[in-house]
Order: C-alpha cells, then structure tokens, then sequence
C-alpha cells in the first residue's frame, strides 16, 4: 500500500511542472492512497482553497475512517521526511505527519445527503507546495468534485500564476517582438538577394512566423491565467500554433540537412522515410503535450502520458541527425571524384558546422533546460524559460545566417587557387563523425 505514495513522492522529486489554474475536476470511484493535484510557488499573500461536493466513500473492508481522508499541502524540504516516515512504517497514514501543512479531512464534511467542504487557507510559510489528496482508508474508493483556487495577492489583486511564473505574460510578449524584428530582417534578406532565395527559404520564413505566433498565445494564455485563472481560450490557439511551429522546426532541420531545394530539388527514398516518421511522431507528441498541461497529475495515465512524451521527442530528436549525417558523407564521397574540392570543403564545412549546431540546441533545450527547471528556487523558475528562448532565438538566428540565400556565399566565394589545398583538407580526418 505504501509503494505507490512513495512513488508517486518521487516522482514529485524529479518533476518540474507548476499550475496555478483554477481547476475543476471529477474524480470517481478512485481508489489511489495519494492523489496530487498541482505545485504551487506561494508568497507571503498566498491563499489556498478548495471545495469539494458529492463526495462518496464506497469501502469492501469496513466503514472507513473519516479522518484518514483528507487534503494537504507539502513543501519541497518536508518531502524527504514523509517519504522516510512511509518507508519505515508500511501502515503509516500521511496525514498524520508533522511534516505536512493538513488542510482539512472528510470528518469536516457537511453531513449526507451533501457531504460538501469550501474553505480557503491562508499559506503562512512562503515556499513551493503540492496539493495533495490522501486516501489511507483500506480497500475503498472515492468519489467527488474537487475546485481548486491557488494565487497569491498583490495588494487585493489575486495573481493565479506561480511566484516564479507571474513574468512569463511579459516574457514572451518581449520575445514575440523579437522574433517579428527577426522575420523583418529575413524577409528584407530574401527581397534583396532574390536571384538566390529557394523554396526552403520560403518554408524558413513561415517558421518564423509560427514561432512569433506562438510565443503571442502564450503571453496571451499566461496573461489571461495570471488574472482570471482561465486561459479564455487561448490556451487553444496556443497549443494550435505550438504544434504546427514544432512540426515545421523538425521539417526544416531534415529538409535543410537533405540540402533540399538550394543542393538539390528532389529528396531521395530514404529522407522522405525520414518526414515519413518525424512528422506523424511530432503530431503523437503535440497531443501528448496537451494532455500533460491541460490535465494534470491528477489524471491516472499522467505519467505514462509524459513517458510517451519523452520517448517521442528523443526518437524525433535522433530521426534529425541522420539527414544531416548522410549529406556529410555524400559530400565526402563526391569531393573525391567530381574534381571541385574547393566547393565540396565549403558545403562540407557548412554542413559539419550545422551538425553541432543542431546537436547544441537540442542538448541544451531537452538537458540542460530541464535541469535548470528542477535545481532553480521556485522564485526563479522563470530564468529557465528564459535561457531556453535565447537559446531558440540564437539557434534561428545562426541556423538562418548559415543558409542565408547570399548569390556569394559559402559555395561560390572560393577560386582555383585554392583547390589544392581544399583537397588536402578534404582527406582530412576531422571531418569524420
């Protein structure tokens, strides 16, 4: 009995997701001993309320317990004393723990035909707390409607953004800004060197714009969730427009490493089975994605949800290298007949240097990112946010230097003088993977 809160505690450990929506949700004959429902990051001001309605408690056994039913609130530094409590004593009921902020148990409850509980609490303590539901009654399920309010005051303002989130709204208006300067400039580029622009430039160009687009919904979502508690439907539109700019992102990086359209205007048999593959994955992983934000850990296939979400992305992660790979070998294995080693060693420069590019945004986006997330102070959750869109931004920005339509650039600067010198380059061992 006491294996599932443990790992569900752990799985709190590793975690680095943060609500702060109000949230309405059902939950029906649920017979889990611990069920969490959000984080939170309060300040001094912060206020939790719940209310619960139509609550039922079916037992096989015998008349449960009131008491050992309830809601609590624990923080990050009492974590790892309840799970030591749990493991030492197999019929330990959390709620009975000196480690836990107690909310109220089932004894508060209205009595039947009601059964209903509406309270809100004041957070004394400033700190990042999970919202917990504890059930230690033997062999029994639960049934109720559950709303929960967590926000902190500004004054007489509620904020229903976490203490480490409320800059996210001006956040990602600050780097849709950016990105529009960014499409100015790229469209400015292509005007000027016309002769030059291919139709993977085109396709780069509205990658831009979806990424704009995206990064506006979800200062707009945040915003409307800072205020109100509900997104107001921008939520949707934030979630459209992430999933086309994901799916478009993993386009262009295949397509730019096959050399589509600027190297040649066909993609062999094996780099379509390539889109073939990362594109319906992207879409299985944007329907994950929804699932885990707009639910929660509440929901009882959460985590296989996020399992499906991780092993997605690393597959698609993995799919985008291969194209980039086989350009570096077929470029290899020309330069050493078609007698223009100069060209070859500027496209297979060009061509090693977006490999590492490729390889740094996504270490840096899937690792490091999520590493920040976890160690980060709850009050500083938003400078992760933060490094992963200048990252994005620095990423777009030398992906699209790199493959700039220049009518000089990387392919044609180079002059006979120097083919000698590229061809000894050429059998140069650096440049093997």
């Amino acid at each position: 009995m006491t294996k599932l809160p443990i790992l569900l505690l752990l799985l709190l450990c590793l975690s680095s997701f943060t609500a702060g929506e109000i949230k309405k949700l059902k939950i029906r004959s649920d017979n889990r001993p611990m069920i969490l429902f959000e984080r939170f990051g309060f300040t001094h001001t912060g206020q939790t309320s719940i209310s619960v309605s139509s609550v039922s408690v079916i037992s096989t056994v015998t008349s449960p317990d009131a008491s050992r039913l309830g809601f609590f609130l624990l923080s990050e530094e009492s974590l790892i004393q309840v799970l030591i409590e749990l493991q030492q004593n197999p019929n330990f009921c959390v709620l009975e723990s000196n480690y836990i902020q107690r909310l109220f148990t089932f004894r508060d409850l209205s009595p039947p035909p009601n059964s209903s509980f509406d309270r809100a609490y004041p957070v004394t303590s400033p700190n990042e707390y999970s919202l917990f539901f504890a059930n230690c009654a033997p062999e029994s399920k639960v049934s109720m409607d559950v709303r929960t309010e967590l926000y902190n005051l500004d004054g007489r303002v509620k904020d229903y953004l976490s203490a480490g989130l409320t800059q996210l709204p001006t956040l990602y208006f600050l780097f849709f800004l950016a990105y529009f300067v960014f499409l100015g400039v790229w469209v400015f580029v292509c005007l000027k060197n016309k002769k030059s622009v291919h139709r993977i430039h085109g396709l780069m160009a509205l990658l831009v714009i979806m990424k704009a687009l995206n990064l506006l919904f979800a200062a707009e979502d945040k915003h409307y969730v800072k205020v109100t508690g509900t997104a107001h439907g921008w939520d949707v539109l934030f979630y459209i427009f992430q999933s086309i700019r994901v799916v478009l992102l993993f386009t262009v990086i295949v397509l730019i490493g096959t050399g589509w359209s600027f190297l040649k205007p066909f993609l062999q048999e094996r780099e379509k089975k390539v889109l073939m593959i990362v594109i319906p994955l992207q879409v299985l992983a944007n329907v994950a994605s929804v699932v885990i934000g707009e639910t929660g850990p509440f929901i009882k296939d959460w985590v296989t949800w996020n399992q499906v979400f991780l092993i997605v992305d690393i597959i698609c992660c993995c799919a985008i290298i291969f194209p980039i790979v086989w350009s570096i070998r077929s470029l290899r294995e020309t330069s050493k007949t078609d007698g223009k080693a100069a060209r070859n060693l500027a496209k297979l420069t060009l061509f090693r240097q977006f490999y590492i590019v490729v390889i740094g945004y996504l270490y840096f986006t899937r690792i490091v990112v999520f590493a920040l997330r976890t160690i980060s102070a709850y009050k500083y959750q938003w400078v992760a946010y933060s490094a992963e869109e200048i990252v994005s931004l620095a990423f777009y920005m030398v992906m699209f230097y790199m493959f700039r339509p220049v009518e000089k650039n990387e392919y044609f600067v180079l002059d006979d003088e120097e083919e000698e010198a590229a061809a000894l380059a050429l059998r140069d061992e650096e440049f093997e993977l």
